[in-house]
C-alpha cells in the first residue's frame, strides 16, 4: 500500500488513489503539459487542482512540494526507486514521465537530446516571452503608458514564433514525423497566446502558417482535448 502521509501536501489534497501519480495543478499553459502528457501517455494519476484565485500555491502544504509555489508539481509514488518521488518544474516533469512511461522520448541518441532541446527552447523562450507578451496587451502592463516594453516582448514573440515556423516548414511535427515532449510543451503556449491573451494579431499569427497548422493538429488529438480541462476549475 502507498503511503503519501510524510508528504504534508496530501493533508490538504489528500489522495483518494495513492498508489497513482499525484498530479497538484491548474489548467494554465504550464499545468496542461503534464496533464496532456498523462493522457496521451496513459500512465494512472489523480489530479488535484491548486486554486489560485485562493493562494493555494502560498500554502506551506504546497510550498513544502515546491518552493518555487509555481504548478504543475507531482509525487509519484512508484519512482525510480520504488520510493515515492516528488518532482517540480513542467519541464522536467515531462522528462521524467516520458522516461517512466517509454513514450514520447527517444530513450537515446541523437532524437532524445534534439527533443530535450526543443523542450528548452521552449522553457527558457516562448513561455517567458509569451507570458509577458500577455502581460502588457491584456492585464495591468496594458495600461502603461511607455509602449517600449510591450514593443520588446511582442518583436521577441515574433521571432520566436519564426524560429518555429522555420522548424515545422516540411514537418509534421517540431521532430519530424514523430510527435513528442517538444510539441506538448511547446503548442499549449501557442494556443494561450492567440487565446487566452489575445494577441494573435498583435504578434500577426497569421504570418506563421507552418505553427498554425501544427496547432490545429495539436488541439485535435483526443488527449490533448481531455488535458485541457485538467484539472476541473469546479
Amino acid at each position: 500500500m502507498n503511503d503519501l502521509s510524510a508528504f504534508p501536501i496530501s493533508g490538504k489534497w489528500p489522495a483518494q488513489h495513492p498508489e497513482r501519480i499525484q498530479l497538484y495543478s491548474l489548467p494554465t499553459p504550464n499545468g496542461v503539459k503534464v496533464s496532456i502528457m498523462l493522457e496521451e501517455t496513459g500512465l494512472p494519476y489523480e489530479p488535484h487542482l491548486v486554486r489560485f484565485d485562493t493562494n493555494d500555491q502560498m500554502s506551506p502544504e504546497f510550498l513544502s512540494l515546491n518552493p518555487n509555489n509555481k504548478i504543475p508539481a507531482i509525487i509519484d509514488p512508484n519512482g525510480p526507486d520504488g520510493a515515492p518521488l516528488p518532482l517540480f518544474e513542467s519541464g522536467a516533469i515531462l522528462i521524467y514521465l516520458a522516461d517512466k512511461s517509454g513514450q514520447l522520448l527517444a530513450r537515446e541518441g541523437r532524437e532524445r537530446y534534439e527533443a530535450i532541446q526543443w523542450l528548452m527552447f521552449q522553457m527558457g523562450g516562448i513561455g517567458p516571452m509569451f507570458g509577458q507578451v500577455g502581460f502588457f496587451n491584456k492585464f495591468a502592463g496594458k495600461d502603461y503608458e511607455d509602449k517600449r516594453p510591450r514593443e520588446r516582448y511582442v518583436a521577441e514573440s515574433r521571432r520566436l514564433l519564426n524560429v518555429l515556423d522555420q522548424q515545422l516548414a516540411g514537418r509534421k511535427w517540431i521532430m519530424g514525423e514523430h510527435y513528442t515532449i517538444a510539441d506538448i510543451a511547446t503548442f499549449p503556449w501557442v494556443r494561450n497566446l492567440i487565446g487566452f491573451y489575445e494577441a494573435g494579431d498583435l504578434v500577426g499569427f497569421n504570418d506563421f502558417r507552418h505553427v498554425a497548422r501544427a496547432l490545429d493538429a495539436f488541439l485535435a488529438r483526443p488527449a490533448v482535448k481531455r488535458g485541457l480541462e485538467i484539472p476541473a476549475r469546479g
